[in-house]
């Protein structure tokens, strides 16, 4: 029974902090955005990897990111502020760009399978997708394991499936890109970037301030 509820309990907290962070929706307009230039074929293809390589990721984020920062010596609060930094300059870099209208163009060429290889984990899944905020959060999340070799066995299984399950997420939201771009309209892509781009800068501005809070605990106790 311990098991079982340290896998629910898990896997209800782990979805949702994750997804707020990734935004798959939000994610989906970015991702069309830069592969305008590939085909609609090469576009389900690179979202299918994408959704591959973020499991990856955010699986090696859950289950080894705290052996990765003891061994370089970063503290939990460190990755915190230079996550939650980096979110909160790639949002305010959206937020006050210039307003982008998509002009006529023509029909895009189709790019060799390699070169759709080389942009689907850089820039696509990190750190379009699975970014700074991402690996902090799963990080952030796997230290907070319960105690006992039952529960922790559930917290590990049941957060497992929460990014499996995500990742599903953003596969299928990715491959209906064109899809959702078309419902929105050129006038509600404009709207919707911008949008999301706020809320990401809130995001990375609530990440930065944990991490100064964490930093600051230990120090405000004397």
């Amino acid at each position: 029974m311990e098991f079982w509820n340290a896998a629910t309990n898990s896997f209800l907290l782990a979805f949702p902090a994750l997804f707020s962070i990734i935004n798959p929706i939000g994610g989906a307009l970015i991702f069309r955005e830069a592969t305008a230039d590939r085909s609609p074929a090469q576009r389900t293809w690179l979202a299918g990897r994408v959704g591959m390589y973020s499991v990856l990721v955010m699986l090696g984020s859950l289950w080894g990111g705290t052996y990765a920062l003891a061994f370089f010596g970063i503290t939990l609060a460190a990755l915190r502020i230079a996550g939650g930094l980096v979110i909160a300059v790639r949002a305010w870099a959206l937020l006050s760009g210039p307003e982008h209208k998509e002009e006529p163009r023509a029909e895009p060429q189709s790019a060799p399978e390699g070169a759709a290889e080389d942009i689907a984990f850089f820039p696509l899944t990190m750190p379009l997708t699975t970014g700074p905020g991402t690996i902090s959060v799963a990080i952030a999340f796997a230290s907070e394991r319960p105690a006992g070799e039952l529960a922790v066995g559930g917290f590990f299984l049941g957060a497992s499936l929460a990014v499996v399950l995500l990742a599903g997420v953003i596969w299928i939201s990715y491959r209906s890109a064109d899809r959702l771009m078309a419902f929105l309209g050129p006038a509600g892509v404009r709207t919707m970037s911008r949008l999301i781009a706020f809320v990401l800068l809130c995001i990375g501005t609530q990440i930065t301030l944990d991490g100064v809070a964490a930093a600051l605990k230990p120090l405000l106790a004397h």
